[in-house]
């Protein structure tokens, strides 16, 4: 645990601890250094004066209804599929491309490139950077809005998205916990500034007013309850767009086809011959619960975790996720990149998924599914013992890919279950009741 307080300098006080950092946040006497009055309308400067971020009292207030405004026009689903559909790699401008597009702003690639070009002088307390003048003046019409101040906190919604979010992804890639992990353990924000409006007390320590205040977000994070993450503030200044960011950040991590991007799976002790049975025995089950989807009425089916499906939806998911982690697995074993894919997976309902599923259908399903099992068994079966645990390439073990597809494909199919009247939910192949497949898109 850190200690409570450190004073950098007579005019700067630091605190790490949660309870101070948590209190700090919280203490109306303590507001973010106000941005220099008398600014250029039009620069990075007269931005920073005129949004939620650099406010406090009732402009805050105002200006955070403004902000908030705008994520309530947001759906998450849609979110999530535009971020697992993209193609942009850079993270930040894909981040707010996505943001922009949702938004409807009419030119999203030229909004993400001025709103990145703003954000790396977004943050300084002397902005001098006319290029990001520039950017924060051809945003002002791009924001669709003639209110100058509605403009500039969708502006500075935007910029805060831009670096913070990307920071989570790029982090997410590296913790074998993905965003959660790096919440827990590597905040994408270190650290936050405040200033004494008025003389108040923090943990004991005395705050004269004009003193700046640090708050280490990394180090007070050390000591937070599970789940609370400080990255994205406290109370009663809490980030209003947190699911927004995770929802974007979980698309563009669980849209790419490389594992590394994700948690970990299991990978049990079995032999060869035992894991290469997974995906046949798993294919078997489902085909099992098939032989009673012609009997499907036509609604969608949502489980337990909110997810919609129908038996054209789980035939499709099952059929695209074995695919997707074939090919990863071949490029790996030939020493090339695998290839990102750009599923819209579960977080899209087709018309197609919803059609009837018939007689035929099952047979399709059938001879798809069970080539596929074949495929795999074979594959796995090919592998030197040696590979299963020490394999080639970035990401996920063959052994824990092998358990993730077939653990995902009991996912998927008893989301549906079986209409025919038959009871229960099986174990996966590793003798786990099935929960919702690690890829959240897939």
């Amino acid at each position: 645990m850190s200690e409570t307080t450190v004073a950098s300098d007579p005019a700067t006080t630091t605190f790490s601890r949660y309870d101070d950092v948590t209190a700090a946040l919280a203490d109306p006497a303590l507001v973010p250094p106000p941005a220099a009055p008398g600014a250029t309308p039009g620069t990075v400067a007269w931005l920073r004066s005129a949004v939620a971020r650099f406010s406090s009292g009732e402009p805050h207030a105002r200006r955070r209804a403004l902000v908030l405004a705008d994520l309530e026009r947001l759906d998450p689903a849609r979110l999530r599929v535009a971020a697992a559909g993209g193609f942009e790699p850079d993270v930040r401008l894909r981040v707010v491309r996505v943001l922009a597009a949702e938004l409807g702003l009419a030119d999203p690639e030229a909004v993400a490139r001025d709103v990145a070009t703003v954000a790396r002088a977004y943050f300084a307390d002397t902005p001098d950077d006319p290029a990001a003048d520039a950017a924060v003046a051809r945003l002002l019409p791009a924001m669709g809005d003639r209110d100058e101040e509605t403009a500039a906190n969708r502006i500075g919604l935007l910029v805060q998205a831009c670096d913070a979010t990307a920071a989570l992804v790029e982090g997410a890639r590296r913790h074998e916990d993905g965003p959660a992990g790096v919440l827990r353990t590597d905040p994408p924000l270190k650290a936050m500034r405040r200033l004494a409006a008025r003389a108040t007390e923090v943990g004991g320590v005395a705050v004269p007013t004009g003193t700046q205040v640090l708050l280490d977000i990394a180090a007070a994070q050390a000591g937070a309850p599970e789940g609370v993450a400080l990255t994205f503030g406290a109370p009663p200044r809490s980030c209003p767009g947190r699911s927004q960011a995770m929802v974007i950040a979980e698309g563009i991590l669980y849209g790419a086809s490389d594992p590394a991007d994700t948690g970990t799976p299991p990978a049990p002790d079995l032999d060869k011959t035992e894991l290469a049975a997974l995906v046949p025995e798993m294919v078997d089950h489902v085909l099992t619960l098939a032989a009673g989807w012609t009997a499907w009425d036509g609604r969608p089916i949502v489980n337990a975790d909110g997810r919609t499906y129908a038996p054209h939806k789980v035939v499709r998911r099952i059929t695209d996720h074995l695919l997707d982690h074939l090919a990863e697995l071949d490029a790996r074993l030939a020493g090339e990149p695998t290839e990102p894919d750009h599923w819209h997976a579960s977080n899209v309902t087709t018309p197609a998924d919803l059609a009837p599923f018939t007689t035929a259908d099952l047979d399709e399903a059938r001879s798809r599914l069970t080539r596929l099992a074949g495929i795999w068994s074979r594959r796995v079966a090919a592998l030197p013992d040696g590979r299963l645990d020490d394999s080639p390439g970035a990401g996920w073990s063959f052994r824990q890919i092998v358990c993730h597809v077939s653990g995902a494909g009991y996912y998927y199919a008893d989301s549906v279950g079986s209409l025919a009247g038959a009871a229960g939910c099986p174990a996966d192949a590793t003798g786990n009741l099935t929960n919702e497949p690690m890829e959240t898109t897939r």
